[in-house]
């Protein structure tokens, strides 16, 4: 238990921040399974879709201050490896 009417207010603003926190990664998580599921399906045009999706709501993670700025940088560097990969294999097949 909090001894000062400070600490008490600190206590409630980080639980409050740590539900929010947990609440945006959750998001970002299921974003990015989402486009890796669709990815591997192998539908390019809804994958680009899921992609752009999954790489605002990590750039949106990244300006709450959710997530630093270089680790949403990678995790978009990332997904788009995987589609540009995944482009490649599919016209080397054509």
């Amino acid at each position: 238990m909090p001894l000062h009417k400070s600490a008490a207010k600190a206590l409630r603003q980080s639980e409050k921040r740590r539900l929010r926190n947990k609440a945006i990664k959750t998001r970002v998580k299921t974003a990015t399974k989402k486009f890796l599921r669709v990815l591997e399906e192998g539908d390019l045009a809804r994958a680009e879709e899921a992609f752009r999706e999954a790489q605002s709501i990590i750039q949106r993670a990244a300006s709450k201050g959710t997530l630093h700025w270089r680790t949403a940088a990678r995790k978009i560097s990332r997904l788009a490896a995987k589609l540009n990969a995944r482009r490649a294999a599919l016209s080397g097949q054509a």
